[in-house]
């Protein structure tokens, strides 16, 4: 199917969705190169295209032409029907809030799932550790810690005093089949408050990282959107999530 026979009310065209993907991935390319400046030791930031509602055409172009394999969901319906849909080899990141009791549909379902983002809760923890003995025995789950940096009452997470207590129960608990990866954090819709949500979870991965006595460049550090993704790999960022600057703004979900 030709690139410009493709067209939906609302979304950009192919073309468009591959420019953008290009200069997304250009600017995090960008902005990595200049924190290692400082940083010699720092790789490239990972960039995650969100994909929520958007169509599987799109990410299937996006696959095709601009070598995309790592594609981030909100919604766990809307991840099980695109997994079955896409290639295998995609390594899709769940970043939405998941009920602990579409854990194990979840982990059935999708098994390139690659990264669980949202971890914010043991009990959600057991549930994922009792579907990956399940269905991916021999694959254990990297998870990040969802971290509430703005303390606002509307987003998941965990207080930021209690994330190392949380780190260490799934760690001695659940080693065998998940491996806490990374912290990650939705920061304030405030920019004058971004810095200090940075500024936050960073400090929560350098306790986290000294009590389960590991390096603090082994966990990610899933931070940053398309308003402020740059600034987020300035101040740390090793994953970053762009939607809207990928795909258009946000479609309504029916």
């Amino acid at each position: 199917m030709a690139a410009t026979s493709y067209a939906v009310e609302g979304l950009p065209s192919l073309d468009d969705v591959k420019e953008n993907y290009d200069i997304v991935l250009s600017r995090v390319l960008a902005a990595s190169a200049e924190r290692s400046r400082r940083c010699p030791a720092d790789s490239p930031a990972k960039l995650v295209a969100v994909s929520k509602t958007k169509p599987v055409e799109l990410l299937q172009h996006l696959y095709d032409v601009a070598g995309c394999r790592r594609f981030g969901e909100n919604y766990f319906q809307e991840l099980v029907e695109k997994s079955a849909a896409l290639p295998k080899d995609i390594e899709w990141h769940f970043i939405g809030h998941l009920q602990s009791n579409k854990a194990g549909i979840l982990i059935r379902d999708v098994p390139n799932l690659a990264v669980l983002q949202t971890v914010d809760s043991d009990g959600l923890a057991k549930k994922l550790d009792t579907a990956v003995k399940q269905y991916r025995p021999d694959r254990p789950l990297t998870v990040y810690l969802q971290v509430n940096t703005s303390a606002e009452e509307s987003k998941s997470g965990v207080e930021p005093d209690a994330i190392t207590d949380l780190a260490v129960q799934i760690h001695k608990q659940y080693h065998t089949t998940l491996v806490v990866g990374g912290l990650m954090t939705i920061g304030n819709a405030d920019y004058a408050c971004t810095e200090r949500d940075f500024a936050c979870l960073v400090s929560c991965r350098n306790r986290v990282a000294a009590a389960l006595g590991v390096a603090e460049a082994s966990l990610e550090l899933s931070m940053g959107m398309s308003s402020d993704f740059e600034f987020a790999i300035h101040e740390g960022a090793t994953t970053v999530r762009v939607g809207s600057s990928i795909f258009g703004p946000r479609q309504k979900k029916i």
